[in-house]
């Protein structure tokens, strides 16, 4: 028997010295996500300094320490987009148009310009009624946390969940290894805007009791949240916010923090946390790190965001559209979660030209008319209390 124990033992200090010392890459890379995501979480930052040797987690910190650094001075500025088609807050474009040289059918493929034609073809002639009330009415939406998707795919290969032409949104499920979320494609960017918690201050609000106040059709996380032990009330906003025009919060003086800025333009500018806001600015947040700045990704060292976990990221296309990423997570059966990287690859396959990583984990989650179209790592529950929510659509769309 003491045989029996002792080769057990022998046994398992030889994987424990394998899996902490070996440098093989993939579980080089897992060990060091691990530590990424434990010393990022204050409940669970005792096992990592448990398990591991503190130099392992000291290169780390270092790593990330130097990230942080590598994001100050990153700031939007939109110099090589032309704003002449951007929309003002009563949603009526600057720029000419000829609604008289398009069919409608035309508009509506230049609009959802991501779907492959094809598979939407196909799709509309086992569904004819899609069309009964005109391309501009086309509502079609299987992007419900029971449903299957559609058999629509955009160019990129993505399913599509959700197309909405009234409201010009698009929904595609994006999947990878070990991941699966949904990206929400908002066309016109005069509809976004910033919410906070009817009860700011002292309680947050899940994100369909903020949306549905609103009467919003989509919406997401915004700002993080002080979360001792992961038992916050979702009120003690972290860092600082607008809400249109109205302001909340203390700015975060930690380096490498930024803030994504609404601005009466209805363009999203990445900037500094330290830096002054706008004057123009109608809604903001802050979060780190910024993923994509006037077109080209942001973060100079991906090693140091290695941590798998449910994302949540807001953005802005070279074609002013709202970009509003959320990766499912922690879920084993159905996604871990995923990298910083893999975020802003998505992103940037979708024209990405300005986009922040906002506050992920549990208080990852995305809402479309109606539901919640992805699910919150803590499966007991469809949200956490936020302090606000991004919200697109509703009674606070164009103020």
């Amino acid at each position: 028997m003491a045989a029996v124990l002792l080769t057990i033992v022998l046994a398992l200090e030889g994987l424990y010295c394998f899996v902490v010392f070996t440098d093989i890459p993939a579980i080089k890379s897992l060990r060091e996500a691990y530590i990424e995501t434990a010393m990022n979480t204050l409940s669970h930052q005792w096992l990592a300094k448990w398990f591991l040797p503190s130099y392992m987690i000291d290169e780390v910190v270092a790593r990330q320490d130097q990230a942080r650094k590598d994001q100050e001075g990153k700031i939007s500025t939109w110099d090589n987009i032309s704003a002449s088609d951007a929309t003002d807050k009563s949603g009526e474009t600057t720029a000419p148009t000829e609604p008289n040289a398009q069919t409608d059918e035309e508009r509506f493929y230049e609009l959802f310009w991501e779907l492959d034609r094809i598979s939407f073809e196909d799709y509309v002639s086992a569904h004819p009624d899609v069309t009964a009330n005109g391309w501009d009415n086309i509502y079609i939406n299987e992007a419900g946390l029971n449903d299957d998707g559609t058999d629509i795919y955009t160019a990129m290969g993505e399913r599509v969940l959700a197309v909405d032409a009234k409201n010009k949104i698009l929904l595609v499920r994006v999947e990878g290894s070990g991941y699966q979320g949904v990206l929400a494609i908002a066309k016109d960017p005069s509809q976004l805007y910033n919410a906070p918690s009817a009860y700011i201050g002292s309680w947050g609000q899940q994100l369909e009791a903020i949306a549905s106040a609103h009467d919003a059709v989509l919406g997401m996380t915004g700002s993080g949240f002080i979360d001792p032990d992961g038992n916050g009330s979702g009120g003690d906003l972290a860092g600082y916010a607008m809400s249109q025009g109205e302001s909340y919060g203390e700015h975060y003086v930690v380096t490498g923090y930024k803030r994504v800025e609404l601005r009466e333009s209805n363009l999203l500018y990445v900037t500094d946390a330290s830096a002054p806001v706008a004057a123009d600015t109608t809604d903001a947040v802050e979060f780190w790190p910024a993923l994509v700045v006037d077109g080209e990704p942001a973060v100079e060292n991906y090693e140091a965001f290695n941590g798998i976990q449910p994302r949540a990221c807001i953005g802005q296309s070279e074609k002013k559209e709202i970009l509003m990423l959320v990766i499912e997570g922690r879920m084993p059966t159905r996604s871990y979660g995923t990298t910083i990287e893999t975020c802003t690859d998505i992103l940037m396959r979708h024209k990405a030209y300005q986009a922040l990583n906002l506050d992920g984990g549990t208080s990852a989650v995305l809402w479309y008319d109606g539901e919640y179209v992805t699910k919150c790592s803590n499966t007991d529950i469809t949200s956490r209390m936020l302090p606000n929510a991004w919200l697109y659509g509703g009674d606070g769309a164009g103020q």
